[in-house]
């Protein structure tokens, strides 16, 4: 699941656009005074104008040591950067007259705009590119061939820039999502062999000897055997499992109307494909699968389960109830207490880490779990 660009892998990848950004604002330092010795003659208030330039190499020295840190970028340092470049602009008439060609901050002001874009992407782009380019229009009496063109650049470059740092940081959250999910069935599949040996013991040992003594013992076993035919397959598969690769989809209402072969359960689906990420739907059905089996483990064996699918543009909503007598009050705060997670990790916790969440309704007619996911 893709968080917001909040996530650690976005600000990792600003980061390093923003750490070389730092090398091409450095350079466009140096052109600028450089360019602005050349053309030293051109001044009417040269020493007004050394003022200026010093002022923009102390911003430039401040702003590459602000944006090191993340914790500096704060949208205040932008909107200054911004506000140095538009000054570099519109202070060129007084220094050099008002038939000037050449700005004093020169192709200087565009290290602000290119933060803009990589900060705020294709938006931030856009915005201090017109900002710019208004500023610069302002400061002329005139627009020449060129002054167009450098202009146009500007139009073009910030949005353009912005597109491409939005791409690169949505790549980083989604490799980053990849190793998260590799990384956390690689955790399940240690775990997994971690009780394989204890627990299916017992679940066979439980089997074996309900089976001997009869009566509600034989039901009891057949349970036990039940779940170790579950807790092998579940091995099994944790096994064999390999992480999903970047854009595959899964139909979500092929893999929950699968849960009407059980017989007792009844599945409503939409009249249309609900695509998502195929380790966002195995969550889900999980989750449905902890539902129903909460069902039959608490309710009867014969008890019925709905399962209802309704899909938003923005997220799933998927619906389980049952006609049983419902949960007490309190028992899963208690159980949780007692260190039993049954319900919160296998529902709520799998819907949490999916950036959505599990509201439970339950009373003497039933229970209900409403799970939402985004599909972004």
């Amino acid at each position: 699941m893709l968080a917001t660009y909040d996530d650690p892998a976005a600000r990792a990848v600003r980061g390093r656009l923003l750490k070389a950004l730092g090398v091409l604002r450095a350079l466009l330092l140096a052109n600028m005074i450089g360019l602005n010795v050349y053309r030293r003659d051109a001044f009417e208030h040269p020493t007004a104008a050394v003022v200026v330039v010093v002022v923009l190499v102390a911003w430039t020295v401040f702003a590459l040591w602000a944006y090191a840190e993340p914790r500096r970028r704060t949208p205040l340092l932008l909107v200054v950067d911004l506000a140095f470049a538009v000054a570099g602009l519109v202070v060129s008439p007084w220094l050099k007259g008002a038939d000037f060609n050449a700005t004093v901050g020169g192709f200087w002001v565009m290290g602000a705009m290119l933060v803009w874009s990589i900060q705020w992407r294709v938006v931030g782009g856009l915005v201090a590119a017109l900002v710019l380019v208004c500023a610069d229009v302002a400061s002329r009496d005139h627009i020449t061939q060129s002054n167009y063109g450098n202009l146009f650049l500007l139009m073009i470059g910030g949005p353009l820039v912005g597109y491409v740092a939005d791409s690169l940081q949505r790549s980083g959250m989604a490799v980053a999502a990849v190793e998260r999910t590799a990384a956390a069935q690689a955790e399940r599949a240690r775990l997994a062999r971690a009780v394989h040996d204890g627990v299916l013991q017992v679940l066979a040992l439980v089997q074996r000897r309900g089976a001997e003594l009869g009566g509600e013992a034989a039901e009891l076993g057949r349970l036990a055997g039940e779940q170790e035919t579950r807790l092998r397959g579940l091995i099994r598969a944790q096994d064999s499992m390999t992480p999903p690769q970047l854009g595959d989809s899964v139909d979500l209402a092929v893999e929950l109307a699968r849960f009407e072969e059980h017989g007792n359960v009844t599945v409503s689906l939409p009249g249309v494909a609900v695509p998502m990420k195929a380790d966002v739907v195995d969550e889900v059905v999980a989750a449905v699968s902890a539902c129903i089996s909460n069902t039959l483990v608490h309710v009867g064996r014969s008890a019925r389960s709905w399962v209802l699918l309704e899909a938003f543009p923005e997220r799933v909503v998927v619906s389980v109830r049952d006609e049983g007598p419902g949960i007490p009050a309190g028992r899963l705060d208690a159980a949780a207490a007692d260190g039993r997670l049954g319900v919160t990790e296998s529902i709520r916790g799998r819907i949490k880490d999916l950036g959505g969440h599990a509201e439970l309704t339950t009373g003497s007619y039933g229970t209900e779990w409403e799970l939402t996911v985004p599909r972004a």
